[in-house]
């Protein structure tokens, strides 16, 4: 089984996920590699929280345009994580 710290890479900050923050749901990129056990595993480790349940989806990167030339955005997997009542994850907090 993988580190805890190669599972999560970064959380995800965004107005959709501090919406889901008071459901006690809270949302990671994650190794594309990791399965739910792994990321149940690595936020129970890490947060020292309970973990309830795991939701794992594949985002597919944009087409982003620079003058003429077209690139894309990588694609990322992200999780999530719904955690017990009463249980928090400081990072989140101060945002």
């Amino acid at each position: 089984m993988r580190s805890p710290y190669d599972v999560l890479l970064k959380p995800v900050i965004t107005e959709k996920s501090m919406d889901l923050t008071a459901d006690n749901k809270y949302t990671f990129i994650i190794n594309p590699d990791a399965n739910k056990i792994e990321v149940k595993y690595a936020v129970e480790q890490l947060f020292k929280v309970k973990v309830l349940d795991v939701w794992t989806l594949n985002v597919k990167g944009k087409k982003k345009r620079m003058g003429k030339f077209v690139g894309r955005t990588s694609d990322r997997k992200k999780a999530i994580v719904k955690l017990r009542d009463g249980d928090k994850i400081e990072i989140f907090e101060g945002v």
